[in-house]
Order: structure tokens, then C-alpha cells, then sequence
């Protein structure tokens, strides 16, 4: 330790911080006025040489003193502090590259282990931001607080999602305080447990309680303490001065009887008949006496309370416990307060009062009765579902001021009525008394229906009020601005008022009410789980509870208040998407109640509107359960759906067909709407409304449409910067993003300048995935079924193959416009926060880009002495001096090497990262989804997509199904009968993600799986309208895969058969157009390298024709198969085709005219002059050994598995 002066510096001995060394170095010769030795530019200009001479040798001796021997021994050279001060820095503070990569790293990868003090953790951190700071980074300081928030472990869960609940930003300082303060209070809160004594224990359960909390009676009587571990509630008795006043464990009591104990710290009971759930599991618990008593598991039950709300909440069973006891110190971590006073307890929290205790015989019970255990139909005492909480979800997420408004004048309680119904829509308007601020909801089919609406409103709004309307404010859609519009108000004597072009402001009361029923709508909707289908539900009761909302445009009185001169009434206000169990009568042993979905509030009748799949049915015997949500899974609806929310005054832009109801003027109530789910297109959305419109999946090209329901099932990736940043792996999404950044600089991506004026810059977006193919783009990218057979000659001729990742491929495209972009989000330049980045290369997202990256590689490949291949461009060769060849197959970035010599592939490897940064990835072991392996020992290369099929089942909640042993069975019968035959089932089949499912299928027979061909291809063709029938065949497909996962290709197992094919087809396939069923496979080396299943664009009349036009197509499959490999310098013979139709085999060989053929007469000199110029020949093979059989009907288990084994498809 040395001493200079009054102030003691621990001197640096090389090993420990440096950074904070320097800090406290630096103010002590602030203190000694010497700190401007060491930086010479800050030296007076005034001194003279003897002053700076002496406040140089104070500073030097200063830190000469502070500095180990070890340390010392280095600088000792060293003449002059400056100089000193710079070679310590120097040595022990590098700047570098990689030393700002690796504290950065350990930024973002910090973590706090369980246990471990905040202050220790926080003292830690603070030590990597201060050393960061040392080699020259500055971070954000939200971004600070945010990675602050992702290293605090699992326990911390709860602390996290209430600092960044209904924030926008957040301080470093803030959450530092709230984490100190936490520790302030488990302190505390130790220090009261200290005081415990009884302990309890659980048998074979591995979780295992901790926290103790302890009670004193009401009484006058001496205390009965009791200790409970968290999970538990139970009483210990020691009584020392206890009289009769007092309630021990061992009193017998009614299960109806409920003691509200303020010591234990869980909810308990002795009755087995009050749980409506139940989970069985042996424990123990000890009392201060070393009594046991045995728990018997826990689970849920019921209390009807002092207003007849009926309460759920968790508990344990105890039977030799005689009091049911209810925790208050487990309603105060819920945040509940209490309060006894007058011989009664109340438990609430905000205003609103929950439970009710009075004091009997010194002890609190709860006033109220157990409940039976039966369905759960309730509202709930578990985390945030309070009374609060539940009318702030009741009420749209009003906020707290509202609520407390609404309190004051005693209008919130409660009760229950039912209804529903259904209608189309794709659009909303709102029209707004502005007097009142009371707004109205109309759905609309079409833009054009606006007027309609108008006069409907008109005439309610004038007969109700007996006024007449006399201005009406709108923007200038051409909606609002028609001649027929025009007309009708200067009929009726309403002046207009129309907005300046893009000035909203001028319709501000307009805009602010979409806003906010949007964003309420949102959060409702969100709440509930339920898809984005149900957006016009969402609006509709948004719009609802804006009316009985507080507004401080009216003096915070509701809209309902002003414009019935009555308060609103609450009492009928459910939560939108909860539950509700809708009493029915349909016999003894029936169900006494069917699961239905609040939606909303009934038009025309006093009621709810509910949603139900099976039945739309109206009925007034209805219970709620406001505690839990429906919790749909978003992912599958969202990967199918396509609905919009389009506000009406948005410029004007074609939308996907929604369907909606179209609810009416609303008095009480409101209408219900059920959005359909399928569309046409994508459509650009409005910017205001960006986050409104949910994801499209286009269905012109299949396997197109496959890939990206591939891509989706696939990611489980952030969708914005901001989710990344909060989500578990913000870490490693910022330490990729930093990568990225890099890279982006070191190519000199773009450069930062001023926006021109009348310039508008291209937004930029951060994208978390690691490959994403663009939808709409001329994007040149390599076959799946060249893929197959380059694998197959890997394997037959023994070949290495290896893969490589070009890094930002579309960065080496050359750019041939200027376009400006926005910085990127959490990387803005804060020395130039108002530039834009003038792009100098490509990236991704640019529609240009891909084209252009395909540009470059390929002229680089063909400048090297590299083929593009005639029959696919993306496949390159080039013969080398051995005979033998190179393969390079290029799918965007991602590519596959092939070749004899791996010397020569490690040649085109350093030859590509020459032009390219590369990435190598080694021995090719997966590519678009396939997984791919080798045993080179048998000489057997493996195809198979497992891993993305046990997504797949996951995804829709499938993996658990029983296997089925063929892809589809005989008993499906999928004709006109099975199409949806009343409204009823197509609103049940519009929330069902078919096309996703068919998508996802679709994609894994594309790739692996010929097995699915012929059941893909019938239930592809009802993806416009499915029926449940459909349904219940895709529902089978992924029953069979659950059991044949592991299916794949094998190559190299017959290397001596060349290239044949396999034809068949199905007469008059297809039930609904009679269309016949073609189908083809080819098999490459003894396996499978092309495949298909599709209807024939025509009708044809006989079974020869049929088998005639499948030939004709398995011979030009067959030509350009036998093109490409023939390219690729393998002596393959002309392919074989085999066919089972003897009669399409005379017609394609007898030269004889026939009458009956004479309409096919061009395919049939098609055929003929293939077998003449010999390029392909056709033979007789029975139907038992054509593996094409299995293409076009549902099959025998035995058959199925024996074709599947002719193209080399089975288990690995």
C-alpha cells in the first residue's frame, strides 16, 4: 500500500484492475495538482519551465510510488510522467480489435449464478463497463440496463418482467436501485425468518422450498408462532399463556371454514372434496414439537367470498390439519395489502376489496363458503389476476387513473348474460360525436360501403337524439370525397371539413380514437392468445370500452355518461377472450357445460356474444372463468393467416379478403366478427398501421410456398431488434450483431452522409436469422433434384464433399444506383444521428441483390475455367488433368463441393476466399433442411430431414400422436362431400392453419420424402376451401411421420443400375374434376433422385390416354435428367423407363393409325420420335414391382413398404 499524503492507493502489481488503479491514481494528483503532467497538452501555456519541471517530477514520484517492484522494473526507463504514464497504458490497456471483441463478449455473456449477493453482481459488472470503457467503447445506456436484466438468473423472472412492464426506455440507474432495494428487502425479510421453527419437508419431490415467514395471533393471549417454508401454510402451536380464545391445529372444524393466518406462507386444507385440480405427492411437515403431519399433494380450490364472487387459488392437502388456512403472506407477495381493524380484516389491493375476515374467539375467519370441487369456473387469487388486475383487463387495459375514477363512483361490479353470431368484413370506419368523444364501428367489405354506412349512422344518430348532424370532418379518401357523398350533404345541410393533404393533425380527434382502439385492441387480443383472425373482435369491444373509458377531453367523464346523461353501467364487462362455460341440457349423461370464447357484447339482445367451433347457439346460463386465457398457439395461426386491420382513413390499397360481422349502431352492446383466413397476396402496409398486418405465404409456386412454411415452422428466431435485446439470448443475438457490424464496416458497406433533400432513405431492419430466402425475387438458386444427384455419385464413385458459407453473399454484388438507408437500430452513429447510410454494396432485403450477387459469382466462376451447367445454372464443373471432375452446386450463399482429390477442393476453396469471404463449414452434413451423412467404409451416403419433421410435429402439437403405418389410408374419401357444406364449418375450418400444415408437408416430400407424394398431392388441392375430412387426412400424414422420422435416402447401395424411370398414373383421380392422377420416379444408382404426383391439365377418356400422357411426361423427365448427368461427364446409358400399361406401350410402339387415339396423336409422335432417335427406351414391368404405384393411391402396408424399398427409401 503506498501513501501519498492523506490518501493510501494500493499499488499496482500488474494483476489487479488496472482501470480502477488509474481512477484512483488520477485523483490523487488531482489532489497533489499534478494531474496535468500526463498529458502534456493540458499544461498551462503560462508556465514556466520550472513549473512544469516540478509538477512533472510530483506526478512521476506519484506514480513511480504507486507501482509494484515487478511493475517498476518495466518502466523504470521511464524519464518523464507523460511518457510513464503512456507505457503503462500501453502495456496493460490494449486497444485492440480483438481486445474491444472480448470485453465486449464478456459483456454479453455475463451471467449471474443463483445466490450470488446483488452487490457482488453489480459490483462485478461494473468492473466490465468500467474496463470497456478503458479500451475506448461506449454502450448504450438502455442497452446497459438491458443486458443488466438478461444476466439475472431465472429467479429474477418476476423482478425483470415488472421493470419492463408499460416501458419505453429504461435508465442503468433505475434498475441498479430496484436490484439494491431488492436485496434491502430479502434482507429484511431473512432477518424476520431468522425466527423460524417449523420446518417442512417433501418426499421424493426434488423442489425444494425455501423463505419462512412467521405469525403472531390477534389475540391477547401470548402468541401462537408458526413457521412455514414457501409452498407450505401450517400452524405450530406453543402455548404458554394460550386461554380457550385461542385455535390450535388439533380443534376440529368445518371444511367450510377458512382461518386467515398472517404468519403461514401457503394456502392449506384437510378436505380432499374441495380440489377441482389435483396433483398427487408424499411430504411431510414437522412441527415445533417434532410432530409430523403428511401432505398428500395440492392443486386448486375454491371459495365463494363475502360479494359471491367465486375465488380459485393453489393449495395443499394436509388431512390431519382441522382449519383450513388461508396465507396472508402469500397475498403479500402478490402484492395484496391488509388491514384489521373493528373486528374485521379486509384483504385489497388498489381500490378494490378482495377478501373479508372477521375476528371469532381471537382468530380471523374468512367470510364465506368452500365450493365443491367441480369445473373451475372462476376468477383467480394467482399472480396479477387480482381484483385490479381484472378489471383493468375487463376495461381494455385502462390505465390506473381510470380505474381509480371509476371506483370513486362505485359503478364497477359484476354479472353474467350470453350470445353469438358471425359476418365478413375487411375493413372498419369511425365516425365520432366530438362533443362527447363517443365513437361508433362499422365493418366494411369494401371502401365503397362507406356512404351506406354514413346515411345508416345518420339516421340512427338523428332519431335518437331528434338533432340533426351539422359538420363532418374527414380526410380525403376517395371513399369520403364521391359525388354521391358530395350530394347527399349538401342535401342535407352538413358542411365538410377536409384535411390538407398528409396534415392527420387536422383530424386529430379521429386519429387519436383509431390509435387507441388499435392499440387496445392489440393488448386484448394479445392477452387472450388469441390469432390475429379475431382482429375485428378486438376492435369491435376496443371500441366498447373506449365509450366507458374516462377521457380528459370531456373532464374525465366517459363518453356513455356525457352522451346518455347516466353513468355507464360495468356490471356485464368480461374479460374479451376468457373462457366461458355456457350451461346446456342435452341429457342426464351429458356434459352439463361446453367450453366456449368470450367475444364480446350482443347487438339487439342482452347478452354475450360467444364463439364456439361446433355450434353457434344463444344462452343466458353462463360462468366465466376470468383467470385464464384460451392461449391458442399464435405461431400456427399467424404462419396461415393473412388477416389485416385496415383503419379507414388509411390511403387507399388492396387488401386480403377478411371476413367480418358488420355490427350495427351500439346502444349497450356490441357485435361479434370472425375474420376468414385465407387470402391471395402480400400487401404493403400502411406505416401507422405497420404492426397490424400480419404475414402473408403466397401460394403461386409450391415449393416456394413450401420453402417458406419451411423457414417459419423452422425459426424460433426475434422478429426486431428490441425483442432480441430482451429476450433469453440477448446475448448472443448482440454479440452476432456486433460480428455483423463489423463485417458490414470492413467491406465498406456504406458510408454515413447528409439525406438530400426530396431524397426519402429505405428503412433498414435487423433480420435474426442466418439464411433467409426473398419471396418475389429473380433469386437463381440450384434444384432440389440436382442436389440428389450429385449426392448419388458422391457415394457411388466415392467422391469427398465439403460445404461452404459465403459471408453476406449479396455485399460482392456491384451496385449500379445510389440508395440511401436509415442507420441501423441500436447502432446509430451519435456524433451523426441525422445521416443516412449511402449504400456502396448490396444488402440483404434489396430486391436487386440477389440477381446482382449471382452476377458476380458467376462471371468469377466462368473467368476461372468453370462450365455453367446447360440444364441448371447454378451447377459449375471443370474437368481437371486426371480425367476426373469438380462439382460446385451453388443455393444463394450456401455451397457443395465435389470431388475426387481433396487436395483440388482445398484449391477452390482458398481460390473462392481469395474473392469471397467464406466460411468453411468442412464435410457437408446439412443443407436446406437435409441432413446428410456418411458411411464410407460400405460406401453409403444418408438423406434425411428428422430434425425438421420433429419440428414440424411440434409445431402442431403432433409428436404425441399414434403412428400409423401408410401416409394415407383406403377410408378417406376426399371428394365434394367432404367440402365444407354450411357456415358453420367454414368458420370452424377458418382457424385452422391447413395451409401451413400442407406447406410444411409439402416441403419435406419435395426434399426426402417420395413416400408423401401421392397424400400431398390430394390434400394440396382443397387448400382454398378445406373440409374437417381434410383436416382429419392431414392430421394422419403427420401421424405417419411421427413414426417414420428416421425415413431416408440411401445412395451407393446398387452402383451398377444407371438412370430409370418409374411411370404410373390414376384414371379419373381426382372426384371432384375427374382429372387423372400422373405420376413418375427415377432412381439414379439404384435410389431415388426425382419424384412426382400431380393431376393432368386435361380430362382424358380412357385409362390408355391416362397412362399415355404420364409416359410421355416420365420421358422428358427422363431426357433432362439424362442431359444433366450426362453434363457432368458421367457414362450413363439413355435412360429406361418402365410402365405396367401394356396398352400405352403398343400405342407408343405400332406406327398403326387408330381411330380412338387419333386426339392424341401429337404425343404420341412425340414418344415415337424419342424411341426412334433412341433417346430413352420404355419397357413392360408389372404393377407389384412399380414403385410409381405407390404415387397414385393409398396402398397396403406390405405393398407400400416393398415399393418405398424399390427406390432404396427405409429407416437408416
Amino acid at each position: 500500500m503506498s501513501s501519498l499524503g492523506k490518501f493510501d492507493n494500493e499499488k499496482f502489481n500488474g494483476s489487479n484492475d488496472f482501470i480502477l488503479w488509474k481512477v484512483k491514481m488520477k485523483a490523487i494528483m488531482i489532489q497533489q495538482n499534478c494531474a496535468d503532467a500526463i498529458d502534456k497538452e493540458m499544461l498551462p501555456k503560462k508556465s514556466t519551465d520550472k513549473e512544469i519541471k516540478e509538477i512533472n517530477l510530483k506526478a512521476h514520484s506519484a506514480i513511480l510510488l504507486s507501482l509494484s517492484d515487478e511493475v517498476l522494473r518495466e518502466v523504470v526507463a521511464e524519464k518523464d510522467a507523460a511518457s510513464l504514464w503512456k507505457a503503462l497504458d500501453d502495456k496493460y490497456m490494449k486497444k485492440s480489435l480483438t481486445n474491444r471483441l472480448f470485453q465486449k463478449q464478456h459483456l454479453y455473456t455475463f451471467k449471474m449464478a443463483e445466490n450470488t449477493p446483488i452487490k457482488d453482481h453489480l459490483d462485478s459488472f461494473n468492473r466490465i463497463i468500467l474496463d470497456l470503457g478503458g479500451v475506448g467503447v461506449k454502450i448504450e445506456d438502455e442497452d446497459l440496463a438491458l443486458i443488466l436484466l438478461c444476466s439475472l438468473p431465472r429467479s429474477f423472472q418476476n423482478f425483470r418482467d415488472t421493470m419492463l412492464y408499460g416501458r419505453d426506455t429504461i435508465a442503468l440507474k433505475d434498475v441498479k436501485y430496484a436490484l439494491l432495494s431488492k436485496e434491502l428487502q430479502n434482507k429484511v425479510s431473512a432477518d424476520v425468518d431468522g425466527e423460524a421453527s417449523l420446518i417442512v419437508t417433501r418426499g421424493r419431490n426434488k423442489e425444494k422450498s425455501s423463505g419462512i415467514a412467521r405469525f403472531r395471533s390477534r389475540s391477547k393471549s401470548r402468541a401462537t408462532s408458526a413457521i412455514v417454508q414457501e409452498g407450505s401454510s401450517l400452524v405450530e402451536s406453543s402455548d404458554d399463556e394460550v386461554g380457550t380464545d385461542v385455535l390450535t391445529v388439533s380443534t376440529a372444524g368445518s371444511a367450510n371454514t377458512w382461518v386467515v393466518d398472517t404468519g403461514a406462507s401457503y394456502h392449506m386444507t384437510f378436505s380432499r372434496n374441495l380440489f377441482t385440480t389435483f396433483k398427487e405427492w408424499n411430504g411431510s411437515v414437522m412441527l415445533g414439537d417434532e410432530t409430523t403431519l403428511s401432505v398428500k399433494g395440492s392443486g386448486s380450490v375454491q371459495i365463494k367470498t363475502h360479494d359471491g364472487t367465486i375465488r380459485t387459488f393453489d393449495a395443499w392437502l394436509v388431512p390431519e390439519l382441522r382449519k383450513n388456512l388461508i396465507s396472508l403472506g402469500t397475498l403479500d407477495k402478490q402484492g395484496y395489502k391488509y388491514s384489521g381493524e373493528n373486528g374485521q380484516i379486509k384483504v385489497s389491493k388498489g381500490s378494490m376489496t378482495i377478501l373479508k375476515g372477521k375476528l371469532q374467539h381471537g382468530i380471523y375467519t374468512l367470510i364465506g363458503n368452500s365450493v365443491i370441487g367441480e369445473v373451475a369456473v372462476s376468477e383467480s387469487l394467482g399472480d396479477s389476476n387480482d381484483r385490479t388486475e381484472l378489471w383493468h383487463r375487463r376495461l381494455g387495459h385502462m390505465s390506473e387513473q381510470g380505474l381509480s375514477i371509476l371506483s370513486k363512483k362505485g359503478l364497477i361490479r359484476w354479472g353474467p348474460a350470453p350470445v353469438e353470431s358471425h359476418s365478413r368484413c375487411r375493413y372498419f370506419v369511425t365516425f365520432i360525436d366530438d362533443y362527447s368523444r363517443k365513437v361508433w364501428v362499422y365493418f366494411l367489405k369494401t371502401k365503397d360501403e362507406v356512404f351506406d354506412r354514413f346515411k345508416e349512422w345518420k339516421i340512427m344518430i338523428e332519431k335518437r337524439t331528434s338533432r340533426q348532424i351539422k359538420t363532418l370532418r374527414t380526410d380525403n379518401g376517395l371513399e369520403f370525397c364521391g359525388q354521391g357523398f358530395n350530394e347527399f350533404c349538401k342535401k342535407e345541410g352538413i358542411v365538410r371539413h377536409h384535411t390538407v393533404r398528409r396534415t392527420p393533425q387536422q383530424n386529430g380527434v379521429a386519429e387519436r380514437m383509431n390509435q387507441t382502439v388499435l392499440q387496445r385492441a392489440r393488448c386484448m387480443r394479445l392477452n387472450a392468445g388469441l390469432s390475429k383472425k379475431f382482429w375485428a373482435e378486438a376492435v369491435n369491444i376496443a371500441a366498447y370500452l373506449a365509450n366507458r373509458s374516462p377521457s380528459t377531453a370531456i373532464d374525465l367523464k366517459t363518453p356513455q355518461e356525457v352522451w346518455y346523461d347516466k353513468p355507464s353501467d360495468y356490471s356485464a364487462l368480461r374479460i374479451f377472450g376468457c373462457p366461458a362455460y355456457v350451461h346446456v341440457n342435452d341429457g342426464k349423461l351429458e356434459p352439463r357445460a361446453i367450453k366456449c370464447i368470450f367475444l364480446g357484447y350482443g347487438t339487439g339482445v342482452k347478452g354475450y356474444r360467444l364463439w364456439h367451433s361446433d355450434s353457434n347457439k344463444v344462452s343466458r346460463d353462463v360462468n366465466f372463468d376470468e383467470s385464464t386465457m384460451f392461449s391458442q398457439k399464435e405461431e400456427l395461426f399467424d404462419i396461415a393467416g393473412t388477416d389485416q386491420i385496415v383503419v379507414f382513413d388509411a390511403p387507399p390499397l388492396k387488401s386480403p379478403s377478411v371476413t367480418t360481422e358488420e355490427p350495427r349502431t351500439e346502444t349497450d352492446d356490441l357485435s361479434k366478427s370472425i375474420a376468414e383466413r385465407r387470402t391471395r397476396r402480400e400487401i404493403k402496409k400502411p406505416q401507422r398501421y405497420a404492426d397490424c398486418i400480419s404475414l402473408n405465404v403466397g401460394e403461386t409456386d409450391p415449393i416456394a410456398y413450401a420453402l417458406s412454411v419451411a423457414e417459419i415452422i423452422d425459426s424460433d428466431e426475434p422478429r426486431s431488434y428490441k425483442e432480441a435485446i430482451k429476450s433469453e439470448n440477448a446475448a448472443d443475438w448482440l454479440l452476432a450483431m456486433n460480428e455483423e457490424m463489423q463485417s458490414l464496416a470492413k467491406n465498406e458497406t456504406w458510408k454515413l452522409v447528409p439525406l438530400p433533400k426530396g431524397v426519402r432513405p429505405v428503412g433498414c431492419k435487423w433480420v435474426f436469422k442466418r439464411k433467409e430466402g426473398i419471396p418475389g425475387v429473380d433469386l437463381q438458386v440450384v434444384k432440389h433434384k440436382t442436389i440428389r444427384v450429385l449426392l448419388a455419385m458422391v457415394s457411388t464413385l466415392d467422391l469427398y464433399l465439403e460445404q461452404l458459407d459465403v459471408k453476406t453473399a449479396f455485399l460482392h454484388g456491384n451496385l449500379e444506383e445510389q440508395i440511401y438507408m436509415s442507420q441501423p437500430e441500436g447502432f446509430i452513429d451519435s456524433e451523426n444521428e441525422d445521416h443516412v447510410c449511402l449504400l456502396q454494396k448490396f444488402l440483404y432485403g434489396l430486391k436487386q441483390s440477389p440477381r446482382q450477387w449471382y452476377k458476380r459469382f458467376d462471371s468469377f466462376m466462368v473467368s476461372h475455367d468453370f462450365a455453367r451447367n446447360q440444364y441448371d445454372n447454378c451447377v459449375y464443373s471443370k474437368k481437371l488433368s486426371d480425367g476426373s471432375y469438380i462439382y460446385l452446386l451453388l443455393y444463394v450463399d450456401d455451397m457443395l463441393i465435389a470431388a475426387k482429390d481433396l487436395a483440388e477442393i482445398n484449391s477452390l476453396k482458398a481460390l473462392l476466399s481469395s474473392e469471397f469471404e467464406m466460411k468453411d463449414l468442412g464435410a457437408a452434413k446439412k443443407i436446406l433442411g437435409m441432413e446428410i451423412w456418411r458411411d464410407r467404409k460400405v460406401g453409403l451416403l444418408y438423406v434425411s430431414q428428422q430434425k425438421y419433421i420433429e419440428k414440424v410435429l411440434q409445431s402442431f402439437q403432433m409428436d404425441k400422436a399414434k403412428p400409423v403405418s401408410t401416409p394415407l389410408a383406403a377410408h378417406f374419401k376426399l371428394d365434394a362431400s367432404a367440402l365444407p357444406s354450411s357456415n358453420d364449418e367454414v368458420n370452424c375450418m377458418s382457424i385452422i392453419p391447413y395451409s401451413s400444415a400442407v406447406g410444411s408437408l409439402m416441403y419435406a416430400m419435395v426434399c426426402t420424402r417420395p413416400d408423401l407424394a401421392h397424400a400431398v398431392s390430394v390434400i394440396s388441392r382443397f387448400m382454398s376451401n378445406p373440409g374437417k375430412t381434410h383436416w382429419e387426412a392431414v392430421k394422419w400424414i403427420m401421424r405417419y411421420l411421427n413414426g417414420t422420422k428416421n425415413v431416408c435416402l440411401v445412395y451407393g447401395s446398387d452402383g451398377n443400375s444407371g438412370l430409370i424411370g418409374y411411370v404410373d398414373s390414376d384414371y379419373a383421380g381426382d372426384f371432384i374434376k375427374r382429372r387423372s392422377l400422373a405420376c413418375y420416379i427415377f432412381t439414379l444408382y439404384g435410389c431415388a433422385i426425382r419424384w412426382k404426383a400431380t393431376l393432368q391439365a386435361t380430362v382424358v377418356l380412357s385409362t390408355t390416354e391416362a397412362e399415355y400422357m404420364s409416359l410421355t411426361e416420365g420421358i422428358k423427365e427422363g431426357m433432362w435428367l439424362h442431359g444433366l448427368v450426362d453434363s457432368l461427364g458421367l457414362d450413363v446409358s439413355k435412360p429406361v423407363i418402365y410402365c405396367d400399361s401394356q396398352s400405352a406401350l403398343s400405342l407408343a410402339k405400332n406406327p398403326v393409325y387408330h381411330e380412338r387415339s387419333k386426339h392424341i396423336d401429337v404425343r404420341l409422335n412425340f414418344i415415337r420420335d424419342a424411341l426412334d432417335n433412341k433417346v430413352a427406351t420404355i419397357e413392360k414391368i408389372p404393377t407389384a414391382n412399380n414403385p410409381a404405384d405407390m404415387l397414385t393411391k393409398p396402398l397396403t402396408t406390405d405393398k407400400f413398404k416393398h415399393s418405398l424399398d424399390l427406390v432404396n427409401v427405409r429407416i437408416a
